[in-house]
This record gives structure tokens, C-alpha cells and sequence, in this order.
């Protein structure tokens, strides 16, 4: 199926140039750059229906696409609309960074290898020009796949390197002198349009003064079909400039009935028509006025994708909006209001704002804008309102708090969190603002916490929220996206203080305030709930309640697939907590993938702790990972890794056989005090150990089981050291037994293979869990035999691990909650690196090289 574009019914045949785009279909990319009225957009056109064979997406740039979730969501509608089958990408976009992303390009491109032999056509591309997406866009072409082709056509040279095409894929491009006509064909363009023929001199004199420039031409034949003597307008043809100006407005509009002339300079303030629309704005028939400019060939096309809409010539339109302006300054405003309410009444609120902020009705764009609901934030839209609100002039916003607080929630949902949290901070100066505002700006500068590394400002506000909450129960806080009601805001600040205490590694309260907001009874906004979930999950994951952990991560993602929430940030924290438990099992090839999916939803609105947490556990997942590979967050990291990644660190030294590096002493038990007392006993001071253990405040708790788990280990791992292996058996079969609950094995990973050897000595393998203690923990210090020019990554060795399964990729992708694309995406990489065309061959070919484990080759993750 192909989307179908109207070719208009003056244009002629190219096939020639045709004929080149069909050769350029076998490469990525096709290239068409010439100036405006040189006859791209009919060309594409022509040779789009020429090609039933393919499906063609037609997307036409105009302003409003330098907005990326309008952009994504024009690009998934352009493909559905040819492709119905066409599945969409699941991954987010990067709003926060106004692009679309790597993650969001890959899925894309993955979901078009099914799609047969399509074509994306991005029309007046110059519009992008300068821009992130421009750079997506470019970086797509390089994704494609074998099926799937670009064409970039504009008005200028993008600039964008074409060499590297050229000598790779002979990239067709089509310039302004390939465009040009020629004679033969400005002579068929002359007597279509102007319904007469003309003389053989004549027409060279044409194409020599418009150069061949196609509307020029057209602009000819127009002023011929109103002239008694085409030897004078041939004549008196002097430049493009003149040809353009004073042609098109004395021998084509001023040729025009006043009422058509009239009705077409109003129209010019749309970006697009319709025959509803044209009576609403230039008040004529709608249907027959466009019917009529289109049989006149009056540099109307019709928008691909949207049946009955059109849209004018830009050098028309622009020629049209001088002459409005001129007549009469205020007519545009009124014409861009009237387009507004007529886009209100058919439901189409974005547009209907976007033309009531070109007509300055500020009062009618924050009328709409404050009564928007939670739909913006479900849907990842609050960066348009957060747009629409700075387009406000900085007065008009001031002298409304609601706007304000409004702008503030919006930039931190978009990824702007610093912007914000310094907005709710000067608004909380404001002597002016009521119970009820200063009530959801507290709730939501203390929700700034993951965008912000003061941890302890957030605390405050925090408290300070739900204190005021209490102290005014009567009071109703302003009605914004449907966020603000008593009860979000009491679940935000109940949430926000749990995460600010995990940050801070403060993992008891982190837990008390988790708990107390997600036990609210009768709450139930979805997106806040799969988020607590997941965070929920992460303190469990990191205390050892790897079952409960599990079942929290699995219940917030099975509630985001279930409200299609799976590519919203919401669940960045659930795929995180997935991945720590594969850590904490020994297993960290298995979370690879999920920490691709939570490091993508935690950047996708700049939440930058939880970016941090994001780096950590891809430190511990690949270790070899050294820091200068991926780059870290753009700011400081929360005491919570900080520690952790100190005593990764120690561990990495300590393992090495190196010093350890400088660090504060820990004064309670922690990862860091861990690795003080692993260090002492791997030198062979096990007294030393032994009084730095005592020195330590520990007390057993069953909500932190791996602190019971390293404690036993570590005193086992003395007392083995002081000859006492009774004493030492005990120590390590209770911390055997305590892990065995939860299958913790990461504690013994750490403690290094010195460990492994004690459990074989003193415990023996006869106990399944202690076998696959001592397995993982010479998988974790061993080095595979791997023959590859490419290695696999962590995500890629995760799915490897499937392949052996009869699991589907459908049963893969429900169970790793990713998209069927994405897995399709990971094993077209692991196909390539492993130099193999199927999954059978793939399994043989990682058998051979060790990358799977024939004693383990049912193992699914």
C-alpha cells in the first residue's frame, strides 16, 4: 500500500528521473536538493505511483516537527497508515534532549524488517534543519534495514556528510539540474496550463529565463492563459525575482475574481486546509472553492496521510500572507483564532492551541492549557505544554501562580528537573501563593529528588508538604493535569520522602515511607503506582529480598503492559530492580537487558539518581566496564552508589592482589565496611577482622537478610582463617542457609574464589544452592575461551542464553517485558558477531566457544 499524494493535473512525466529513484531504492538513502518550485514534491509523487510495489510513507516537515513525541508519533502514524501491520517502537524517546534517541531509532528501524520494501519520504526537510531530530534522522538512515529506504528531499544542502553514501551505497541525488526542464517539457507544462500552444522560440525563451525552473514555468503558463499576447509575457520575463513578485501578483491574483483573491489571501495563515476549515475561516464553499484551485493549478497539493486537506505552495503562501499583512494588521490574528475555534470544536486541542498562540491570546491559551489532563502526562506530552507555556510572554505567566506551578510540573515530567526545582523554589518565596499552591509546590519540589543530587533539601520539603496537607485538611489545591488532587499530592511527598531516604542509603526509612504510600488505601493513578512499585523493588533487590523484589518488579511491569505504560519512565525503576536481583542471584548476563530498558526510562525524563543507580549496576554487570566507555550522569551521585561503587572499587583492588584504595572507614555495617574486613582477611589478619567486626554496629533484620548473609560469611571466613573449622562450618552454613531462601549469591562473588574453596573444604557440594555458589563464583573470576573479532555485550549474552529454550521470541520478549522488536533487533546483533544465519547454528557456534554451558543449556534466565 502506498501513500498516495494527488499529482496535479498540469504536472508532465519524468522518467528519466524515475528511473534513478527506482535504482536508489537498493541503497539506504536517495537524495533530492533544489531550490523552491523545481518540482521535488511532484517528482517524488509521480514516481510514489508508479511503484505499487512498494509502501511508501509520506511525511511532508513543517514547524511543528521539531517537537520529538509529535515528531514520533507523525512517524509511527506515516508507517501504520501503509504498513498496517506495522508494530510500534516500545522504546521512549529522549524528550528531556528534544530527540528522539538511540534507543527509539533502533526499535523503529528493527520494526520496519518486516514491513517488506518501504520507503519514508521526509518532504521540506530544510525545516529541520539545525535541529536534534535532523541528526535522529540521519542517524536512522544508517539503521535502515536491507528493506527499508529514505529520501531526503530539500530546499538546501543539509550539510550531513553525503560522502561516506556516496563511495558506500552510490547514493542517487537529484539537483536542481537534473530538475530543470528542458524544451520538450516546458512545452507540455505550457499548453496543459494555459490550454494554448505557443511558438518553438517562445518556449526556449522560457526555459532560458526560468532556467527550467519548474514553477517558473508554471507561473508562465498561468500569465499566458490570462494574456491575449504570449509574446509580451515572454518578453518581459527578466528574472526569478520579478517572475515570483510581480507575476504572480499582477498576472495571476489580480486576474482572479476579488472574492476568490479575498478568500485566498485569508487562507494563507493555515498550515494546512480543509473544506470544513475554509468555511469556517475564508467563509466560501470549501469543497468546491479547493476543487477549483486544484483544476486551475494554483499550487495547491494535497497532505499525504489526511484525505481532503491540502496545503499551498510555500512561495504562494508566503506571497498570499504579504499581502493580508499589508492590507490589514490585525486580519491575521482574527483568521488564526477563527482556525483555533474551529479546531476546539472537531476535539483537535493541540493544534487549536499552536494557532491561538500565533493570534497572542495568551488569555485563551492558559484557559485551555490549566484545565489540560492527566492524558498529557500518561502519554509523554508535558513536553508540549511545557512549550506552550515558555512561548507565553514571561509577564503573562508571572501573573498567574497556577501557570507557574503548571510550567514547573511539566519541565520535570519532560526532564527539565533542575529547571524546575529552581522554579518551585522562587514560587515557595512567593508570599502570595495559597495553602493550596504552596501545598502542590512542596509536594513537587520534594518529588524533584530524582532529578537533583540535595538529597536533603527534598526531605524537608517533603515533611514540609505533608505537614501542610495535615494542618489544612478543608483545603483544595488547584485542579493541574489531575495531579494535584490531596491524594496524589500525600502519595507524592509519602513517595518522594521513601526515595530521597534510598538515595541517601538510609534503607529503614526509605522502606517505612514506600510502604506507607503504596498501602494508601483507594489510591490508584496507575503511572505513580507502577513508579513506587518499581522502587520498591529496588530496595529489596538491594537488601536481599529477591523474592518479594521480583514479584514487586513484575507486578509494576505486568500493571504498565496492562495501561500500555511499558515505554513511559514510569517502570525505569521495575526494570532496574530486575536487573539488580540478576546480580544479586550471580546471574548479571541475565539482567543485562533490563538495565538497557530502566537506563533508557530513567534518561528518557533525566532522572538523574536513578541514571546513577543505572550506572551501577552496569559496573557490576561488566566489570570490565571501565568508566571512560559509557559517560556518567550530569551530576553528582548519590551517597547510595557513591559507596557503592567505593567498595567496588576496594574489590577490584583487593581481587587484583593491589592496595586498597583510600576511603572513610564505614561506621556501620555496609558494602564498603564488607570489603574492609574481606581486605583484612584476604592479608591474612583475621584478629584484625575479628575486633573490626566487633567494632561494627550490626543487628540481624529480617528486611536486610544479605546483611546476615556477608556477616556469617565474613565470620566464617575468620574463624577458617584462626584454625577453628567447626566454628567456621557453622558461620558459613547459616549464611548458606539464610541465601538459600532468597538464592543470594552475590555476597560470596564478592568475597572472591578463596571463599569457593572454604565452602568445598568445609561444606562440600552435596547441597544444590552451595554448588551453584561455588559455580558462579568461578564463572565470575574465570575467562571464557571466546573466538569472536566482536565480543557479545552483557544484553546480547542474556538473550544467547534463551536461544536453547523452545521459548518463542514472543515468549522471550513477554517474559524480559520488551518489545518483540527489540529482541528481533539483540539476535540480528548476536547473529552477525557470531558469524551465523539461525538460532540452531547460533547455539552450535556458542557451544563451541563456551559462550553457553552444555550442563546448563535449558537454562532460561
Amino acid at each position: 500500500m502506498t501513500e498516495h499524494r494527488r499529482i496535479p493535473p498540469h504536472a508532465v512525466d519524468r522518467p528519466a528521473l524515475r528511473l534513478q529513484l527506482d535504482a536508489g531504492v537498493r541503497a539506504p538513502l536517495s537524495l533530492i536538493v533544489a531550490p523552491a518550485g523545481a518540482g521535488k514534491t511532484v517528482l517524488l509523487s509521480q514516481w510514489a505511483q508508479s511503484r505499487p510495489d512498494i509502501a511508501v510513507a509520506w511525511f511532508d516537515i513543517t514547524a511543528a516537527d521539531d517537537s520529538p513525541d509529535a515528531f514520533a508519533r507523525r512517524l509511527v502514524d506515516g508507517l501504520t497508515a501503509v504498513v498496517p501491520s506495522f508494530h510500534p517502537p516500545s522504546a521512549p524517546i529522549e524528550a528531556s534532549e528534544n530527540r528522539l534517541g538511540e534507543a527509539f531509532l533502533e526499535d523503529f528501524a528493527g520494526t520496519l524488517a518486516d514491513a517488506g520494501t518501504v520507503v519514508l519520504v521526509f518532504d521540506d526537510l530544510d525545516r529541520l534543519s539545525g535541529t536534534a531530530i535532523l541528526t535522529d534522522l540521519w542517524r536512522l538512515v544508517d539503521l535502515l534495514p536491507r528493506n527499508a529506504h529514505a529520501v531526503f528531499a530539500s530546499r538546501v544542502d543539509l550539510q550531513l556528510g553525503w560522502s561516506r553514501h556516496r563511495l558506500e551505497h552510490g547514493l542517487v541525488e537529484l539537483r536542481q539540474r537534473e530538475l530543470a526542464f528542458d524544451d520538450a517539457t516546458t512545452a507540455r507544462v505550457i499548453e496543459r496550463i494555459a490550454g494554448k500552444s505557443v511558438t518553438d522560440e517562445a518556449v526556449a525563451a522560457v526555459t532560458a529565463r526560468t532556467e527550467g525552473w519548474a514553477v517558473g514555468v508554471q507561473l508562465t503558463a498561468l500569465s499566458l492563459r490570462f494574456s491575449h499576447d504570449p509574446g509580451r509575457v515572454v518578453d518581459t520575463l527578466a528574472d526569478t525575482d520579478r517572475l515570483v513578485v510581480d507575476y504572480l501578483s499582477e498576472e495571476v491574483l489580480d486576474a482572479l475574481q476579488p472574492e476568490r483573491r479575498d478568500a485566498l489571501v485569508r487562507l494563507a495563515v493555515l498550515d494546512e486546509v480543509s473544506a470544513g476549515l475554509v468555511e469556517a475561516v475564508a467563509d466560501v464553499d470549501g469543497a468546491g472553492f479547493l476543487a477549483e484551485l486544484e483544476r486551475d493549478s494554483m499550487f495547491i497539493v494535497a497532505v499525504p496521510g489526511r484525505p481532503g486537506w491540502h496545503r499551498f505552495h510555500r512561495l504562494f503562501r508566503d506571497l498570499l500572507l504579504y499581502r493580508l499583512r499589508a492590507a490589514d494588521r490585525h486580519a491575521e490574528a482574527r483568521l488564526l483564532e477563527a482556525a483555533a475555534d474551529w479546531y476546539l470544536a472537531e476535539g483537535e486541542a493541540e493544534t487549536a492551541v499552536e494557532y491561538l498562540l500565533r493570534a497572542r491570546r495568551w488569555d485563551r491559551v492558559l484557559e485551555h492549557v490549566l484545565t489540560t489532563g492527566r492524558d498529557v502526562f500518561e502519554e509523554v506530552r508535558t513536553a508540549t505544554v511545557a512549550r506552550w507555556l515558555r512561548r507565553l510572554p514571561p509577564e503573562v505567566r508571572a501573573a498567574s501562580a497556577d501557570a507557574e506551578l503548571l510550567l514547573a510540573l511539566t519541565e520535570a515530567m519532560s526532564g527539565r528537573g533542575k529547571i524546575a526545582v529552581d522554579a518551585l523554589q522562587a514560587l515557595l518565596v512567593d508570599d502570595t501563593l495559597t495553602i493550596g499552591q504552596r501545598q502542590v509546590a512542596l509536594a513537587y519540589l520534594a518529588a524533584g529528588v530524582q532529578f537533583h543530587p540535595r538529597t536533603d533539601l527534598f526531605v524537608a520539603a517533603g515533611h514540609d508538604a505533608l505537614a501542610l496537607l495535615d494542618e489544612h485538611p478543608e483545603t483544595q489545591p488547584p485542579d493541574l493535569l489531575g495531579l494535584t488532587t490531596r491524594a496524589i499530592l500525600t502519595y507524592v511527598g509519602r513517595g518522594s520522602l521513601g526515595r530521597a531516604h534510598l538515595f541517601l542509603g538510609d534503607l529503614a526509612e526509605a522502606r517505612r515511607w514506600l510502604t506507607v504510600a503504596l498501602d494508601m488505601a483507594g489510591f490508584a493513578y496507575t503511572p505513580y503506582r507502577v513508579h513506587l512499585l518499581g522502587s520498591l523493588a529496588v530496595l529489596d533487590a538491594l537488601t536481599g529480598r529477591l523474592v518479594s523484589a521480583t514479584e514487586l518488579a513484575d507486578e509494576a511491569l505486568e500493571t504498565a503492559r496492562e495501561f500500555d505504560l511499558l515505554a513511559h519512565p514510569a517502570p525505569g525503576d521495575a526494570y532496574l530492580a530486575r536487573a539488580i536481583v540478576a546480580i544479586q542471584r550471580g546471574e548479571p548476563d541475565v539482567g543485562a537487558l533490563a538495565l538497557a530498558e530502566g537506563e533508557l526510562r530513567a534518561a528518557s525524563n533525566q532522572r538523574t539518581q536513578l541514571m546513577w543507580v543505572a550506572r551501577l549496576v552496569s559496573m557490576l554487570i561488566d566489570p570490565s566496564d571501565d568508566r571512560t566507555k559509557t559517560a556518567d550522569p550530569a551530576s553528582k551521585p548519590p551517597p547510595l552508589v557513591r559507596q557503592a561503587m567505593v567498595a567496588l572499587a576496594m574489590r577490584r583492588t583487593r581481587l587484583r592482589g593491589l592496595p586498597a584504595p583510600s576511603s572513610t572507614p564505614a561506621t556501620s555495617w555496609s558494602p564498603v565496611a564488607f570489603e574492609e574486613v574481606a581486605a583484612l582477611l584476604t592479608d591474612g589478619h583475621p584478629g584484625a577482622a575479628h575486633a573490626r567486626l566487633a567494632q561494627l554496629r550490626f543487628d540481624p533484620d529480617p528486611l536486610v537478610p544479605i546483611r546476615t548473609v556477608e556477616v556469617e560469611l565474613l565470620l566464617g571466613w575468620t574463624c577458617a582463617l584462626e584454625g577453628r573449622r567447626a566454628r567456621a562450618r557453622e558461620h558459613l552454613a547459616a549464611a548458606l542457609a539464610l541465601a538459600e531462601a532468597d538464592w543470594i549469591v552475590d555476597p560470596f562473588v564478592r568475597a572472591g574464589p578463596v571463599v569457593a574453596d572454604l565452602l568445598e573444604d568445609l561444606i562440600g557440594t552435596r547441597n544444590e544452592f552451595a554448588r551453584v555458589v561455588v559455580s558462579r563464583i568461578g564463572a565470575a573470576v574465570g575467562t571464557r575461551d571466546r573466538k569472536l573479532v566482536d565480543e557479545l555485550t552483557p544484553r546480547e549474552l542474556e538473550l544467547l542464553a534463551f536461544l536453547p529454550s523452545r521459548l518463542t521470541i514472543a515468549d522471550i520478549a513477554v517474559r524480559c517485558f520488551v518489545s518483540t522488536n527489540t529482541i528481533k533487533t539483540h539476535l540480528g546483533h548476536i547473529y552477525r558477531k557470531l558469524g551465523v544465519s539461525g538460532r540452531d547454528a547460533a547455539i552450535e557456534r556458542a557451544l563451541e566457544i563456551g559462550l553457553l554451558d552444555a550442563r546448563e543449556i535449558a537454562r532460561v534466565g
